[in-house]
């Protein structure tokens, strides 16, 4: 078994960054989790742990002792399903049915009907008006039943030595409720502080705060519709042929090498290979590219994407989790519920945050009701408030304009629509904190073949100086040796080779050397073919004729590989690799960012120039082997450099693990896309400056959240606590102090979805 593993739970009934703060607490003291991070957004925890020291049920068991409800985190879309939403809208609803009564009666003095007249003045006990009676049957379903919930989660928040938001709803509106239900039930309570009914108050302040909650779930939502759309695409079934028949099964029932058949207008179930059959298939909901593919026997097609025009049959290479889609999925999964390092602020100050704010409230009912006592105040007091009641809604006030949510909320919702946008063009960021790293990039190295090119070399010239060794024998002796190989220049001579019907000679005695070439005998004699490294290595003198040729070819952006014969040189063999079409533009692009722009090569010096100086490249390494490019990255890291990979090979994975962000082309080798902190889908350059560029209106974004956030705290707690009053004569009522906290949360939800409006640089040119 491996001695770490991730895995993501779901984690319900969180309502803000007190609760996500708690639950991570409460994982990492489990022995063997060796990292927790807990979405309040995605009500989600993903957890590295050693499953030789920590068992799930464990993970399960410590999150509901600290009163929140896990559960495993399905294929489906059950986890999409917010029912938050639909629990907090009934709420909602139920609330303002009781709420709009309480607060009629409690207006009692607008009333000019007799019926009113009468209602406000008749007791129905000693001393109990009908409307204050009235009043207390509505308020009591509100405070007790229908804001159950909040008392359920502050308790468990209590009884867990912490507080979350749950404790300053309750104390406030309980608050309220109790000295209404006190003044009323007991004159003699009423006349000692000259007390008043305000249960519309506590009612009116819930319900407040489940409009809030209930817009609050709506606009999260929004965040998540990028994931939701990829989750979408995965068809539910799949046809196939068994024992000759055509049947339809469920697509968890589709088996490896399964033959499927795709109709027109129907989407691909799984990833396969086309075995018959033509037809354009549209992909733009996985690589963002609106024009549709052609696919014909031998193409590789993925599923969720939709066939067009064709009948299509397939075979299976990929399934359940495996597929692209699904792994798609996973990778904005992972992103969404990591966090960055900026978010660790707010889990700090969160953390502090609702006892500071039940000091602060204790603290300004003693102040506020000591200035009264001591005739410090002007007379009268506004709102026709007494002392205590004035101390008192002060100190309510506070408790419920203090909001922890939108602190919680955002750094979470900036991610996932940043992470979310990125995906729907075609940019699959692992981690949040590759999104946050990549707005610092100083360099950007890229590798040269299958990134800045096509990958694709053909063999532009066969050069022979041997007169006993024609052009053809040259070809036939060297696409030999290359047989088997998978590097895209020897696929080229493999391709030349089959393209002139040439046979494959049998080789003995096979020897590599890494980054140089290859060695082995044919018809007992030694060939070899590779670079001027491989000269070296043969102790072999490159003849002065053969090498101005091979400078000609090079300095035209060729790569020559020399044969040998004997470890003498017999002829060369050049290929050239095609730049990709959008490699100029974004190598452009970044130079006008400001950024250094570097390439990466194992190819000769010459050769690596000539592709640098077209796309816009000053500065290169050529001919680095491929454990050297990790030294590359070092090298700028150690001038306290931010460094960007981009590469799409083996070699290339150790550079991209050791980069400060590693982006592996998505049409490149598994090992780099699964060593790649960002994976363009595209195999697009410009994609990387479209992910830096997002990288920093993101992080815009979650900054603007946090300094809203902390604004609206620091500026909202001393107004309730009192500096209304001092500065305006007016302390602020704890109904609009209510309001206030409730809709904080949707600011902050709202100015995330505002990323929603993004243009990457290339739609703005």
């Amino acid at each position: 078994m491996s001695e770490k593993e991730t895995k993501t739970i779901n984690v319900t009934g969180m309502t803000c960054a007190s609760c996500v703060a708690r639950v991570e607490k409460a994982l990492i003291s489990l022995e063997g989790v060796e990292s927790a991070a807990v979405n309040l957004l995605s009500n989600s925890a993903q957890i590295t742990y050693n499953p030789n020291l920590v068992k799930e049920k464990q993970i399960f068991k410590i999150v509901e002792k600290t009163g929140y409800k896990a559960s495993e985190r399905t294929d489906d879309l059950s986890f999409m399903k917010n029912e938050q939403l639909i629990d907090m809208r009934n709420r909602f609803v139920a609330s303002l049915i009781f709420a709009l009564p309480v607060l009629i009666f409690a207006m009692g003095g607008m009333l000019s009907s007799s019926f009113a007249d009468w209602l406000m003045q008749t007791n129905i006990f000693e001393g109990m008006l009908l409307s204050s009676f009235i009043q207390f049957i509505l308020a009591t379903p509100i405070q007790f039943i229908i804001a159950y919930p909040f008392y359920k989660a502050a308790w468990k928040s209590i009884i867990n030595k912490s507080a979350s938001m749950d404790v300053l709803v309750v104390l406030g509106t309980l608050s309220a409720y109790l000295y209404s239900l006190f003044s009323m039930i007991y004159p003699y309570f009423q006349s000692a502080f000259e007390g008043d009914i305000f249960f519309e108050t506590s009612a009116i302040l819930l319900t407040f705060i489940f409009l809030g909650k209930y817009l609050e779930e709506v606009t999260k939502g929004k965040t998540s519709e990028a994931i939701k759309k990829l989750i979408e695409l995965r068809p539910n079934t799949a046809i196939v042929i068994r024992d000759g028949q055509e049947i339809e099964i469920p697509i968890d029932d589709v088996a490896l090498d399964d033959i499927c058949l795709i109709h027109p207008g129907t989407s691909v179930p799984v990833d396969g290979i086309i075995i018959e059959g033509q037809s354009y298939v549209n992909e733009s909901m996985l690589t963002g590219e609106s024009v549709s593919v052609f696919k014909e026997p031998e193409s590789e097609i993925i599923g969720g994407t939709i066939n067009e025009n064709g009948f299509l049959k397939m075979r299976t290479t990929r399934i359940g989790k495996d597929t692209t889609l699904n792994k798609i999925i996973k990778m904005v999964e992972d992103a969404q519920t990591s966090k960055i390092p900026i978010q660790r602020m707010a889990d700090r100050i969160s953390a502090l945050f609702v006892p500071v704010v039940i000091i602060i409230s204790i603290l300004s009912f003693i102040l506020w009701f000591s200035l009264g006592s001591f005739g410090l105040l002007p007379q009268p007091l506004p709102l026709g408030y007494n002392i205590f009641l004035l101390a008192f809604l002060t100190a309510i006030s506070v408790l419920v304009i203090s909001c922890p949510c939108a602190l919680g909320l955002a750094t979470p919702t900036a991610i996932m629509v940043g992470t979310g946008l990125g995906a729907q063009n075609g940019i699959l960021i692992r981690t949040g904190e590759a999104l946050e790293i990549a707005r610092q990039v100083d360099v950007v190295l890229f590798d040269k073949t299958g990134t800045i090119t096509k990958g694709l070399p053909e063999v532009t010239s066969i050069i022979s100086i041997e007169e006993s060794l024609s052009e053809k024998e040259l070809l036939q002796i060297a696409s030999s040796l290359e047989k088997g190989s998978e590097h895209s220049l020897a696929k080229a001579i493999i391709s030349k080779a089959e393209e002139m019907d040439l046979t494959f000679l049998k080789i003995e005695s096979f020897n590599a050397f890494p980054g140089k070439g290859i060695e082995a005998t044919i018809d007992k004699r030694s060939f070899s073919i590779g670079n001027r490294k491989l000269a070296t290595e043969l102790k072999s003198t490159i003849p002065s004729s053969l090498n101005n040729k091979m400078e000609n070819l090079e300095n035209k952006g060729n790569t020559v590989m020399i044969v040998f014969r004997d470890r003498l040189p017999v002829g060369i063999i050049s290929v050239a690799d095609t730049i990709k079409d959008s490699s100029k533009e974004a190598i452009e692009l970044l130079n006008k960012m400001g950024l250094t722009t570097v390439m990466v090569s194992g190819d000769n010096e010459r050769a690596a120039k000539a592709i640098a100086y077209e796309v816009g490249i000053s500065e290169v390494h050529a001919e680095i082997l491929p454990e050297e490019k990790v030294n590359v990255v070092k090298k700028y890291q150690e001038k306290d450099m931010k460094v960007l990979f981009g590469g799409d090979g083996i070699n290339d994975a150790p550079a991209l693990a050791q980069a400060d962000v590693g982006v592996a082309m998505g049409a490149g080798t598994d090992v780099a896309i699964e060593a790649g902190d960002i994976v363009l889908i595209k195999d697009d350059l410009r994609d990387v400056v479209t992910a830096i560029d997002l990288s920093k209106k993101t992080i815009r974004r979650v900054k603007m959240g946090l300094f809203w956030a902390l604004i609206y705290n620091t500026i909202g707690i001393p107004l309730a606590a009192g500096l209304s009053f001092v500065l305006f004569g007016i302390p602020i009522p704890a109904v609009f102090a209510g309001l206030a906290m409730s809709l904080s949360s949707v600011s902050v939800v709202i100015n995330a979805l505002l990323l929603k409006r993004y243009k990457n640089p290339f739609e703005k040119r």
